[in-house]
């Protein structure tokens, strides 16, 4: 006789799907938005440190948002071109190749670039899908 042992008792289910209703922080959006606001702090503080200016800052802010261009040739094409310019890989090669090459003194611009980035995912702004603009991998806005 096979006696079948349920992996998941109706009891450890509604555990872990109450569980997550109770406890806020555990939604893959709200930890999203958080990751999002620690990178905006974590490259702020960093160029606070550098001495940076805050003019040049403020001017340099939205020049990932450049990427969008890519929009006018159509969603493929603007997602193709926007999606580079706001995922964290890019800005962390280009940090990489300053360091390799002793352009230390350039780590400022990838430094506002975080920055950008992190704003960009504590609104709720994320890498877009080919479908449309406003279909991105956080939600669509």
């Amino acid at each position: 006789m096979r006696v079948r042992i349920p992996l998941a008792t109706p009891s450890t289910q509604d555990f872990a799907r109450n569980s997550t209703k109770r406890i806020g922080i555990m939604k893959p959006g709200l930890l999203l938005h958080i990751e999002g606001a620690a990178v905006l702090l974590a490259a702020c503080l960093p160029y606070q440190q550098t001495h940076g200016s805050w003019l040049w800052f403020a001017a340099l802010f939205l020049t990932p948002d450049l990427f969008m261009l890519g929009y006018l040739a159509g969603k493929k094409a603007g997602a193709f071109f926007y999606n580079p310019g706001h995922t964290y890989s890019v800005p962390v090669l280009v940090f990489s190749a300053l360091w390799f090459s002793g352009r230390t003194s350039y780590y400022w611009l990838v430094l506002i670039w975080f920055a950008h980035i992190g704003l960009d995912r504590l609104a709720g702004y994320g890498l877009k899908y080919e479908t449309a603009f406003k279909d991105t991998h956080l939600q669509r806005v």
